[in-house]
Formats: structure tokens, C-alpha cells, sequence
């Protein structure tokens, strides 16, 4: 897994823990991904605009009440490109947990589990990482993504 430090592009957004923030987040990385010249056409381009997005959307349906902003990183090498989304909730998810298929949820509540199984599929099927890092103290995490280029 490449390291943040390690890549010599990097950009680290700071937003509120609100709806906006799923659209700016996703704006930003669209145009960064232009600046970086990898550009919207890039194999890589699609997926990790939808996995950000499902990330953000993640920490502003289940972190706002605990952390009021979230930060979102984004960082490119020559080979990789990476996008982070670290909010101060302490749950971690379980991006290996099996999720029960749409046809078989229950109709308690809304579905769950859909959004990161669809993020580890687009990591995997594209070659790249993920992974949950804990915060020294474990008052929040970062989700991390990586995807060759």
C-alpha cells in the first residue's frame, strides 16, 4: 500500500460532515484528476470517483453526530493513485463482512452494507487496496484506497 508521504501529488480537503460536502468532495477530485493529468477518461477515473463518493457518503450518514468535518485526501504517483476519507468516529467498518443481498434484506429499515461492498468490488476488480487505519487513540479512522494506474 503506497503511503501518503511517499506520492509526490497529494491534496487534503477538510469539510463539514454534511450532504454538500458528497458533491464537493466528488468536484474537487474530478478537477484534481484533470491537474494531475490522469485525467476523466482513465480507466481508474470512474471508480474512484464512485468509491469517494460512497466513502463520503458513508461518514456523513454514520459519523456526523460525533465528527463535525471529514477530510478527504487524494495523492498520485507514477504508478498509483490513492484517496482517503478520515472522519473522528471510532467504528471501523468490516470491508471483508459479507452483506446480505438486496432480494433477502429485511424491510425494518434502509439497506446497509451495499456502499462498501460496492467499494471493494471496484478496489479489487481494478487491482488496488483497501484498508481502515485507526487513529492513535482510536477516536476516529481513515478508510484508504489505492488503485494502480
Amino acid at each position: 500500500m503506497a503511503e501518503l508521504g511517499t506520492l509526490p501529488r497529494r491534496l487534503v480537503l477538510t469539510l463539514p460532515t454534511t450532504g454538500q460536502s458528497v458533491r464537493i468532495a466528488r468536484e474537487t477530485a474530478e478537477q484534481t484528476l484533470v491537474e494531475w493529468r490522469i485525467g476523466l477518461r482513465h480507466p481508474i477515473a470512474d471508480p474512484a470517483l464512485l468509491i469517494l463518493t460512497e466513502l463520503v457518503t458513508n461518514s456523513v450518514r454514520h459519523a456526523a453526530a460525533l465528527s463535525p468535518t471529514l477530510t478527504v485526501i487524494l495523492g498520485a504517483g507514477p504508478d498509483t493513485f490513492a484517496l482517503a476519507v478520515h472522519d473522528r468516529h471510532p467504528d471501523r467498518p468490516d470491508l471483508g463482512a459479507r452483506r446480505t443481498p438486496p432480494h433477502q434484506e429485511q424491510d425494518s429499515g434502509p439497506p446497509t452494507g451495499r456502499g462498501l461492498a460496492t467499494v471493494m468490488e471496484l478496489t479489487l476488480g481494478l487491482g488496488g487496496t483497501a484498508s481502515v487505519l485507526p487513529d492513535p487513540g482510536h477516536c476516529g479512522k481513515t478508510v484508504w484506497i489505492t488503485l494502480p494506474l
